[in-house]
């Protein structure tokens, strides 16, 4: 299969990687010095089931790759604007795009840019980093890909996404393709965002506010206003979505942290359009009120593009 990832740091890295191992003709798509650290040396990889050097394709110029079987985009979704168009040359008209990027609808422009590709969203779970040019880093138990397709007037779209899932496992990456991908998308997004943004806005970590009472209830009042914004949206989530992943949350004890809020300390641009501002805009799309989320998007809208002096 051959394959181009828009976005090779840590989790297009890693992804993109592992299919290298397992022989596919994978092209990352990356940019100055870890661009330069792939193509002197390779790209290392070091993950909780070993450390590998993967010999791979890497440019800056996606027009070079031409059209690939599968597009991975996994850049920040603040940079969908740039990345978008520059995934053009990648796809073709048997090519798949693989989403996975946070977020309900980061998806969206894909579909409006690529109207005849099959464009696949998806959701990854990975803790992943990448700790200096030209490696990416895995820790944890937890790595799998769960994706699904959005066009259901075209049957094929579901094949594909279960042939692609079937790819990543043969690379050793779980993967399972969903008959509704939405509720799968609204299940991370619910817990994602509500971690991002309270953190985010409360500037501690969630291990820090879950056992006050006060920022308990915002939590909980978060969970519940994404819950309400996804069903009034028509999203058949889990009976006890909040609770269970309440339950999670107090389970990790402090092992979790949001890339949002790490961000934010470090001036970096935000994901919040990506979430917080994704649930403003469900939930006034569905008459939902959302006044917790809509003080966090407030709050922190001034720094999503950095820095603020």
């Amino acid at each position: 299969m051959k394959v181009g990832v828009m976005g090779a740091g840590s989790i297009g890295g890693y992804f993109g990687g592992m299919l290298a191992r397992a022989g596919h003709d994978v092209t990352l798509i990356a940019r100055g010095e870890h661009l330069d650290a792939i193509r002197r040396g390779g790209l290392r990889m070091e993950t909780a089931v070993g450390d590998y050097v993967v010999h791979c394709g890497a440019t800056d110029r996606p027009g070079d790759v031409g059209p690939v079987d599968l597009a991975l985009l996994t850049t920040k979704t603040y940079h969908n604007a740039d990345a978008t168009p520059a995934m053009a040359p990648l796809v073709g008209p048997d090519t798949a795009v693989l989403c996975l990027q946070n977020g309900i609808d980061s998806y969206a422009p894909l579909l409006a840019a690529f109207p005849d590709a099959i464009v696949l969203p998806g959701a990854a779970y990975i803790e992943a980093g990448r700790p200096e040019p030209g490696a990416v880093r895995q820790a944890g138990d937890i790595v799998r890909i769960v994706t699904g397709g959005v066009r259901s007037a075209h049957s094929s779209h579901g094949q594909r996404a279960a042939a692609i899932c079937a790819a990543f496992r043969d690379a050793g990456v779980p993967a399972e393709a969903s008959d509704d991908i939405a509720v799968t998308l609204w299940t991370k997004f619910l817990f994602i965002a509500t971690m991002a943004g309270v953190t985010s806005l409360a500037r501690e970590y969630l291990r820090e506010l879950l056992p006050r009472p006060e920022w308990h209830k915002i939590i909980v009042g978060c969970m519940t206003e994404i819950e309400r914004a996804g069903r009034a949206s028509g999203v058949d989530l889990a009976p006890d979505i909040v609770a269970d992943t309440l339950a999670y949350m107090e389970s990790a004890k402090g092992a979790m942290s949001a890339s949002m809020h790490a961000d934010l300390l470090a001036g970096r641009p935000l994901e919040l359009e990506a979430l917080n501002g994704a649930v403003v805009r469900a939930g006034e799309t569905a008459g939902v009120p959302t006044p917790i989320n809509d003080v966090i998007y407030a709050a922190l809208r001034p720094y999503a593009g950095g820095r603020v002096s």
